[in-house]
This record gives C-alpha cells, structure tokens and sequence, in this order.
C-alpha cells in the first residue's frame, strides 16, 4: 500500500483533532503538533470539511473540530475524503485485465490484498486511533 502525503497528512491531523479536547483547534496548532506543513494542512482541512468530517469557526476562538463522534469516522472515511472514492480501483492487471500463464493467480493476489487494506481502514475509527490501543 503507498500512502500519500495527503493521506498520511489527513489521517495525523484528524488524528489529532480526536485526541483534543472538546473545542476548536487552531490549524496552525495541529500543523505545529504534527509537524505538517501548514499551507498544505489549509487545504486538507477544506477537503475534510467539505466532506463532513470536520466543522469549523471563524475567529479568535474559532478552529476545526470533529463534525461527528471519533466513534462514527472510520479511517476509510478520511481517506476517501482526501482522495475520492473508491479507495483504490479494481485491478486491470494488463490490458485484458488479468496476468497470462503461471502469473495469473497474481491478478487474485492483487484483489485480494486491496479488499484486506479496505475492510482494515473501514474497520478502524478515530477513536480506535485516538485511545492508542489498536496494537496493543
């Protein structure tokens, strides 16, 4: 799986945001907690609006904060956000759209792992990020 820097970006500043306490969080305050280069996070932050995972406020006490429940945003959700469903294409392998000979299983092999990196992202919330136990 390759992630982008938007993804990565996007999943950290969210991540962020769900471990703050209740309230609006500056961008500049989530660019400087995760080292994110602010002009790129302005317009992350736009696109997870816009995508109704984040609300936001204008003025001094203003910021962005989680529009619905930790609970209830998958990462599957930020990440279609970001970079628009669906999470990845379905294979086309070669122009026929599977490999020939002995490299055919591969095509399966393809499919089946970006149907394992969907359910995974799908099955994962914020929350889960948030509480820091996915692994232990």
């Amino acid at each position: 799986m390759r992630v982008s820097a938007r993804v990565d970006y996007a999943l950290r500043a969210s991540a962020e945001l769900a471990s703050a306490p209740p309230g609006p969080v500056h961008a500049e305050q989530i660019a400087r907690a995760q080292g994110i280069p602010r002009r790129f996070l302005d317009n992350i932050l736009l696109q997870l609006r816009k995508s109704g995972i984040l609300r936001s406020r204008r003025g001094r006490d203003g910021g962005y904060q989680l529009a619905r429940p930790a609970a209830q945003i998958t990462l599957a959700d930020i990440v279609r956000a970001v970079e628009g469903p669906p999470l990845r294409p379905p294979h086309t392998g070669r122009r026929q759209g599977v490999y020939p000979g002995a490299a055919r299983p591969l095509a399966h092999l393809w499919d089946a792992l970006r149907e394992a990196e969907e359910a995974t992202l799908e099955s994962i919330t914020l929350a889960d990020v948030a509480s820091d136990q996915l692994w232990m």
